[in-house]
């Protein structure tokens, strides 16, 4: 029978946190692999004051962070972890938890080699033991990158091409952080089923990140109508959401998109694509919304 190495760790396989223009509201995403132990935290960590809301994305617990430091009144059962300080620099997030018992095994070991931690302070933890530790983070920036049209009637489909194109330009500098399928309305000249497609990055080099990712849509795209939209920053305008639902509902003329006037939205396809390609970006990580199919039709 095989030994197991560290019987008493669980390690999270990555941890990155985004953070907004004026440094007032971190995201900070971590990747588990244990469920339990993710929604567990989750439960637990929502009740600290530095947390302003928690969300699960897939492989990914989600925690919406304002800066400052607290200390935690933790009880057993009741509030035995969480989160005690946020802060932000030019370069660096800094995360700082506290924990009782496993606990306090979760707010050090498991966190603290996670990839993406650049360095790390922990207690010695376990037991009845109250343990906390600190991580930096490299300050990352958001940038969601949307696709429409990259197949044709004979071969392709663009949801694979480009899951596949984000985990090649994945590096120490970006993290893939989702991939979400963008129902629009089903015009007469859509391939099959009216898709776009919207990636969604932490990085801290979102110029490369952009370009890496352009050169390999162009490599392999079947289509001459290839859209591609890319936008960096934390949150997106209302006038974008509204663009997009008016493209989930209805079809569009292809130069509407120009009235957005968005300076951190960037087109680097221009083909007939590009409706949808700017139309999936405010639906990241929004499924329910981002699949509904609004014809008119039951």
């Amino acid at each position: 029978m095989e030994s197991i190495s560290e019987p008493y760790i669980i390690h999270y396989p990555q941890i990155v946190a985004v953070a907004d223009e004026d440094a007032c509201t971190v995201e900070l995403v971590e990747f588990f692999d244990c469920v339990g132990g993710a929604m567990w935290s989750q439960h637990h960590y929502a009740k600290s004051p530095l947390v302003d809301s928690v969300r699960c994305v897939g492989s990914t617990m989600r925690y919406l962070l304002h800066p400052g430091t607290v200390d935690l009144a933790l009880e057993g059962s009741r509030f035995p972890a969480g989160i005690s300080g946020v802060v932000v620099d030019e370069s660096e997030i800094v995360i700082s938890y506290i924990g009782m018992g496993g606990g306090g095994v979760g707010a050090t070991a498991c966190r603290s080699d996670a990839k993406g931690v650049l360095r790390h302070r922990s207690d010695p933890a376990g037991g009845g033991k109250i343990a906390s530790s600190t991580i930096w983070l490299p300050r990352r920036q958001r940038v969601l990158i949307g696709v429409d049209d990259t197949d044709t009637p004979e071969e392709g489909a663009t949801w694979t091409l480009v899951h596949n194109i984000s985990k090649a330009v994945e590096d120490t500098q970006s993290a893939y952080l989702s991939h979400t399928i963008v129902q629009l309305y089903p015009v007469a000249y859509r391939t099959k089923n009216c898709v776009s497609l919207v990636l969604e990055f932490a990085t801290t080099e979102p110029d490369r990140l952009i370009e890496q990712f352009h050169h390999l849509l162009e490599k392999y795209t079947l289509s001459e109508k290839t859209g591609m939209a890319a936008y960096t920053g934390f949150t997106l305008s209302d006038a974008l959401l509204a663009y997009g639902r008016k493209v989930k509902r209805g079809e569009v003329d292809k130069d509407l998109f120009g009235s957005l006037h968005d300076e951190k939205l960037r087109i680097l396809m221009e083909g007939r694509g590009i409706t949808g390609a700017v139309a999936a970006l405010p639906f990241y990580t929004r499924f329910d919304e981002a699949l509904e199919l609004c014809d008119g039709k039951i």
